[in-house]
């Protein structure tokens, strides 16, 4: 960690690494001003001392901080986790999915608050499941059930995506689905929201293809395009690239 060793130089790692859970951790019976005090106090610091680099996401919790932690919202106990991270001024940030059940705007204000972080000089490291967020990371691991699929940054990634990509949408989007994963012409085919992401891997495969093909089976397509792949895109096709992999060698 950070060019030391993680047993022999523990108690140096615990002083230059911040954690924040991904479940609230802190002391609910406390208010948001104790628990900043009591976790300055146990890394030998002040809030004062550090209060620059806390400031931004502690202007937020200031009208709050004589409420217990237990009675914040949502937002509000996660920007008192990172605060109490961040107390000590680490070099390290570690967060465990810190967005986890938190609104789209409080989502977006925390990204805000690391891209800041990341200014100050702390390098961070953050497990997440919203693709949307791992896309604003310099450098990404995709990882199912404990294995890494891919490590590259974000335009990496996308660039090894080698399939042609189709966005498909339809008021009988189930049925389309169904209709679309039995067709030889299918790579892949995905939900992703009110859309199908369909994968064909010939480029002799066109709209029209698909368009006759839906059109025969009484389904009619609202839309469809051509598109270019997301990292959610690129992690769906190493995943089944990975399961194929290993079905193989099975």
């Amino acid at each position: 960690v950070l060019g030391m060793d993680s047993i022999k130089d523990f108690r140096k790692i615990r002083n230059i690494v911040g954690y924040m859970p991904g479940r609230f951790s802190l002391y609910t019976d406390l208010t948001v001003q104790e628990n900043l005090e009591f976790f300055a106090g146990v890394f030998g610091t002040t809030i004062q001392q550090n209060y620059s680099l806390i400031k931004d996401i502690y202007i937020h919790l200031e009208p709050f901080k004589n409420r217990l932690a237990g009675k914040l919202s949502g937002g509000m106990k996660q920007k008192l986790a990172l605060s109490c991270a961040l107390i000590h001024r680490p070099k390290l940030l570690l967060l465990d999915e810190p967005t986890t059940g938190v609104d789209a705007v409080s989502r977006r204000e925390f990204w805000d608050m690391l891209r800041r972080l990341k200014d100050e000089g702390i390098a961070i490291l953050v497990s997440t499941s919203y693709m949307d967020e791992a896309s604003m990371c310099e450098k990404i691991a995709l990882m199912q059930n404990g294995k890494v699929l891919g490590v590259d940054t974000p335009e990496g990634l996308i660039e090894k995506y080698p399939n042609r990509l189709y966005s498909l949408r339809s008021d009988n989007i189930y049925d389309l689905l169904m209709l679309i994963r039995s067709q030889s012409f299918t790579k892949s085919a995905y939900l992703f929201g009110q859309e199908i992401h369909l994968s064909v891997e010939s480029d002799r495969v066109t709209q029209n293809d698909i368009m006759k093909t839906t059109a025969d089976s009484g389904i009619q397509l609202t839309d469809i395009k051509e598109i270019k792949a997301t990292v959610e895109d690129s992690f769906m096709w190493l995943m089944d690239t990975k399961e194929s992999t290993t079905h193989i060698q099975q």
